[in-house]
């Protein structure tokens, strides 16, 4: 990999060694297994465009709609996701650069420092890599930095080893529910290419998120001096603690709880929208999706284990299966209410976006962009 400003602070090549080490094997299959596997979710993406853009009445805008489709194992989408923390932690890793002390010193610094930090990023990626059924990766580097890359367009990564994981885990019928996680995140490449402001918006609101970082030394160790009390439960006496809370939001800057309260609310549309579209979708071409959405959902909800619930607590992933819930509740009630092309005003603007509190109660929203309550 190429040097890029502020690089040095995150070793990212020994990031992907570490993930692509630790990460586990994917299930048994035979390279001609491997190879249907694979052709069939690339049949599958196609005709999930088709489904998506019929349903939501959403169509690319020009030059938007050709992004691409990768089928990849699990060191395949941990490099993948690797270039995409360079491209949009760029701007952090260069303010860290500038702070960090000069001379030999600062430099063993930075060198120790990236190489700590990189392992952490590994074994984060390693955790995830096994998880992942798909992804739209919005912050995809350009197509010269990276083969199946483009323009600022991003491209869409199908994780073939945990579809065929799960798949059998959950005894469901392999072509049924590889399209229905087709469905799933053809929603989400949908989204962006229909509208052309929402990748700016969600970088802009990243950028801001990441320009109140602190990036003082004795700073970052105080909130993680706190985090790990609050985490152990070991606050001094007096002091309210932090409960329910995960480590991602307790080393946060007041001004960043009020960014994430934005993302949570944008990324909770996203998500539900697309467990919306893929359920209204689902009855017309997946014939078992009845029981593939039941098992799915009693998956998600136990979890893999204690250790693997943990992790999701202590990172704040048990968020994400909220954003799954909450989200799709605001997309139906909204749908039915005003109907989908009434729904798609919410696509207009940044200031039609639901908030946080609105997500919750959809009425809200409708009140504000539709200019009635709900009756």
């Amino acid at each position: 990999m190429t040097s890029i400003g502020g690089a040095d602070m995150v070793d990212w090549n020994l990031a992907v060694a570490t993930a692509t080490r630790l990460v586990r094997p994917g299930p048994d299959v035979s390279r001609d297994e491997a190879r249907a596997v694979v052709a069939e979710l690339r049949r599958h993406a196609g005709a999930s465009e088709e489904h998506v853009r019929e349903f939501t009445r959403l169509s690319p805008q020009q030059g938007r709609g050709d992004t691409p489709v990768l089928v990849v194992d699990r060191a395949g989408w941990v490099r993948a996701n690797v270039a995409g923390f360079r491209e949009i932690l760029k701007p952090l890793l260069d303010k860290m650069q500038e702070r960090r002390p000069g001379g030999p010193g600062g430099a063993v610094l930075g060198t120790v420092g990236g190489k700590v930090t990189g392992v952490e990023l590994g074994m984060l990626l390693s955790f995830l890599a096994s998880r992942v059924l798909g992804q739209y990766e919005t912050f995809a580097p350009p197509a010269r930095d990276l083969p199946g890359g483009s323009d600022g367009g991003g491209r869409l990564l199908l994780v073939a080893p945990n579809i065929v994981h799960v798949e059998r885990e959950l005894d469901v019928r392999p072509h049924d529910f590889r399209l229905w996680v087709c469905l799933h995140e053809e929603t989400h490449r949908t989204q962006f290419t229909a509208v052309p402001w929402l990748r700016d918006h969600l970088e802009g609101e990243i950028q801001s998120f990441l320009a109140e970082t602190e990036v003082d030394p004795a700073t970052v160790l105080e909130r993680l001096r706190e985090a790990a009390q609050s985490l152990a439960g070991s606050r001094p006496e007096g002091e309210e603690g932090n409960s329910g809370r995960s480590l991602v939001e307790i080393v946060q800057t007041p001004a960043q709880r009020e960014i994430l309260a934005r993302l949570t609310a944008v990324m909770s549309l996203l998500e539900g929208h697309a467990d919306f579209v893929m359920d209204g979708v689902g009855p017309a071409v997946v014939p078992s999706v009845a029981e593939i959405r039941e098992k799915f959902q009693q998956r998600r909800a136990r979890g893999a284990g204690r250790l693997d619930l943990a992790l999701r607590k202590l990172l704040g992933l048990d968020a994400k299966l909220r954003q799954y819930r909450d989200g799709e509740r605001f997309v139906r009630a909204v749908v039915n209410e005003v109907g989908m092309d009434g729904f798609n005003r919410v696509w207009t603007s940044p200031n039609t976006l639901p908030t946080k509190s609105e997500i919750a109660k959809p009425a809200d929203w409708i009140a504000r962009v539709h200019g009635r309550a709900d009756s």
